[in-house]
């Protein structure tokens, strides 16, 4: 809470430049109010900051450990008025702008806090700590965006046509560009790479039937057998498993997050499944 006071006992060491064009008077109002303040004398070191501004009315250092003194004194109001102070003299201290947001919460002024905190970008060390009051306030502030779960695919963006596929069913895709076809009559799944080649990707007893194909966010394939009334799993390096059983001629596939989706003909329903 008192960083910058303890570091103000270094003064001497580590003044910025900007302390040559602070008055004499000023200076020793704000080393007596670092003295008051060791001491446990509070209403004396805020009248000492308090006469330090008066006397330099930029003195950024003073207006800062004036608010953080009435902030330990829970005098929350007041102190956020002298942190404005600092903002309005250097709006991109992220600190101070942490410390409106929290001030402006202790006063139960939430739509103010929310304001503050949405002025922290994500680059700046209080940005978490934003998050947290944020959420310990339920306030409602931007969040970072999480990274789309399947990049821009690689797959070639011109109109043709991928010729001599055996009864082709399902369709899907993957980040790598990579096309996969179901081909219903000869339980094969097929792979398209990029540059157009054909392989056979799975052939297996545990494909019967393929109609629909979905992939996940890691790459891993899901196939419905229509004749075999179960969905199939299959990881990107081609092991193949039964993940849903019992399921009545299943046909669309569809992925949302963690949930697999799948709708069933035989029972005119939809049948969900957590991944």
């Amino acid at each position: 809470m008192f960083k910058r006071i303890a570091a103000i006992l270094m003064l001497s060491a580590c003044m910025s430049v900007y302390a040559a064009e602070i008055p004499v008077d000023a200076k020793l109002d704000y080393n007596q109010g670092i003295d008051f303040y060791k001491l446990g004398m509070y209403e004396r070191a805020i009248e000492s900051f308090r006469s330090a501004i008066r006397a330099y009315p930029d003195y950024v250092d003073a207006y800062y450990n004036l608010g953080t003194v009435l902030e330990y004194l829970k005098q929350y109001a007041e102190a956020l008025n002298i942190y404005k102070q600092v903002y309005v003299r250097n709006p991109n201290d992220y600190e101070v702008i942490y410390k409106l947001a929290l001030m402006s919460s202790k006063i139960e002024d939430y739509n103010q806090a929310a304001d503050y905190l949405k002025l922290i970008p994500p680059s700046s060390s209080y940005y978490q700590r934003g998050l947290e009051l944020a959420e310990s306030c339920k306030l409602a502030v931007a969040k970072p965006q999480p990274k789309p779960v399947n990049p821009p695919s690689k797959i070639a963006q011109y109109s043709g046509v991928y010729e001599n596929v055996p009864s082709p069913t399902g369709v899907t895709s993957d980040s790598n560009g990579n096309l996969y076809v179901a081909a219903f009559s000869e339980n094969v799944i097929y792979k398209i790479t990029p540059d157009n080649k054909r392989q056979v990707f799975v052939k297996s007893d545990m494909i019967s039937g393929p109609i629909s194909l979905v992939t996940d966010g890691t790459g891993n394939l899901y196939v419905s057998n229509y004749t075999a009334n179960n969905v199939v799993k299959i990881t990107p390096q081609g092991t193949a498993s039964v993940i849903i059983g019992n399921v009545s001629k299943p046909y669309g596939l569809h992925v949302e997050g963690n949930m697999l989706f799948v709708t069933c003909q035989g029972s005119n329903s939809v049948f969900r499944h957590r991944l």
